[in-house]
């Protein structure tokens, strides 16, 4: 009578079996495979090529999660307006598709009182790997070099939506048009006829900033109006930071006329700066926003602002990250949505002055 395999040599080798090949225990080869970071180099390395040896393909702990196509998201934080525009539109795609959608804040979140919460030694992958998800967008979160490499070995596509660096060279992500924004608003206010125009910017290493940075001096080099590096300032997208940046551009021997602001939240505090010298916004300053958020439309007064497409981005990379699902790869892994300037009150020509 011939002899059936048995099921265990059919499934392929079990974690034991690597465990035994890497010279570890169980559960280090388990750390190793679900992605855990609280494992040596050397282990890991060893722990890996074992696998990559002997044909060790990761299962899902419950298959009934990817019966329901489950996916998550991954955010900066769930306190802005702008997680929320990144929200609504994720999960209308995702009722469109019939996907699930988990979403978890993968970096540290400040306690009420800016007290500061440890970071969980593994969070959203651990969680990750329980539920056992089909796919990941990742919504301003920078995963590790390590977490990369765990999504890529197991073969879980990822999008990432508004990067906030440049992602690694393959990394599937879509944005907005940055640079042509920047262009946009400079030439807003170009055309008012102002021409000492400064920029509040978010973080120096920050991709869409740079980005809005380089279309602000394209636009100036056309109408050829001298770039003064003194006007340009970096706030971090930080409220407070730019009521700071703001007073140091007025306390210039010639502050500018009107102010490119990199994020609408941002714009607050430059609004709080120019009251507390007694400056009005359009008639002492112009200012123009970038986003198109519900801020835009409470300032007092109601700002000029570059629209961003938030939840239109999101949506995208939603239906971007089910093709990947399905088997099928992107033909560019860079996906730019057009942006566009929404004209409220907060810009007008220069006061003319004697």
């Amino acid at each position: 009578m011939a002899r059936t395999a048995s099921a265990s040599t059919s499934a392929g080798p079990t974690l034991a079996v690597v465990a035994r090949e890497a010279g570890v225990s169980v559960p280090t080869a388990s750390k190793v495979v679900n992605g855990r970071e609280d494992v040596a180099p050397e282990t890991r390395r060893r722990v890996t090529e074992a696998l990559d040896r002997l044909g060790y393909v990761r299962r899902p702990r419950f298959d009934t999660a990817r019966a329901l196509r489950l996916v998550d998201l991954v955010v900066h934080s769930l306190d802005s307006s702008r997680s929320g525009a990144v929200l609504r539109g994720v999960e209308e795609a995702a009722y469109d598709a019939g996907l699930e959608v988990v979403v978890s804040a993968g970096l540290d979140r400040p306690r009420p009182g800016g007290e500061e919460r440890p970071r969980p030694a593994h969070g959203w992958l651990d969680r990750l790997v329980v539920r056992g998800s089909s796919g990941v967008l990742f919504d301003l979160a920078e995963p590790t070099a390590l977490q990369y490499a765990w999504l890529e070995q197991h073969r879980i596509p990822f999008v990432m939506i508004d990067p906030a660096v440049e992602p690694p060279s393959g990394v599937v992500s879509v944005g907005a048009a940055n640079w042509q924004g920047g262009v946009t608003a400079t030439e807003h206010l170009l055309r008012l006829g102002h021409e000492r125009i400064a920029v509040v910017a978010g973080q120096r290493r920050s991709l869409g900033s740079g980005a809005r940075i380089a279309g602000y001096r394209s636009a100036l080099a056309s109408a050829g109006v001298p770039d003064r590096p003194e006007y340009v300032r970096h706030a971090g997208f930080d409220r407070a930071a730019a009521r700071r940046r703001t007073r140091e551009l007025l306390d210039l021997p010639e502050p500018p006329t009107a102010v490119f602001v990199c994020s609408d939240v941002m714009v607050l505090g430059v609004y709080e700066a120019l009251a507390e010298r007694g400056l009005t916004v359009p008639a002492d300053m112009s200012v123009v926003g970038f986003d198109d958020l519900p801020e835009a439309r409470w300032a007092a007064p109601a700002l000029t602002t570059v629209r961003r497409p938030l939840s239109e981005m999101a949506a995208t990379a939603l239906r971007l990250l089910l093709r990947m699902m399905e088997g099928h790869r992107p033909e560019s892994t860079r996906t730019e949505l057009s942006t566009r300037l929404v004209e409220r009150a907060s810009t007008a020509p220069p006061r003319t002055r004697g």
